[in-house]
């Protein structure tokens, strides 16, 4: 196999190892969140479990078609019950997330998968939008 291939891989790989920890980080915060922002954060992590698993789904596939195998290893989840915290994580991940996903995109560009650039274009976009989200829960003084 091509080692440019090898490569794309290898992230996509790493991507989805972090797909996975962003199902297990949002479904744990759903279950420990507590405190006056429980009514409005267990829905909003449980909102994004099903966003993630989708991505997950997607990267696993492609994975496959390309001629790789799929990881079954998450990536480390940091464990709080502190609800800034959480906040802080799920934001830096997302912000993680978005900064590979711009490589992974380039990778795709160089190879002429053009059907993996506009997906990731379209997980970039939506990974932005969870992280513009935290940033504006972050606003909130209670956070500062």
């Amino acid at each position: 196999m091509d080692a440019k291939v090898n490569e794309l891989l290898e992230g996509l790989n790493e991507d989805l190892a972090n797909e996975y920890s962003a199902q297990i980080m949002y479904t744990t915060y759903a279950a420990v969140v507590s405190g006056l922002h429980r009514q409005v954060l267990k829905p909003f992590f449980e909102s994004e479990v099903a966003d993630e698993q989708g991505h997950a789904l997607y990267l696993a596939e492609k994975i496959k078609t390309l001629g790789g195998t799929p990881t079954t290893t998450p990536a480390p989840v940091k464990q709080t019950d502190d609800v800034k915290t959480m906040l802080q994580e799920a934001r830096q991940a997302e912000k993680e997330t978005i900064d590979r996903y711009k490589i992974r995109k380039k990778q795709a560009e160089e190879l002429g998968y053009t059907e993996l650039v506009v997906k990731l274009e379209d997980l970039i976009a939506d990974e932005t939008h969870h992280m513009e989200e935290l940033d504006r829960i972050l606003m909130d003084p209670a956070f500062s």
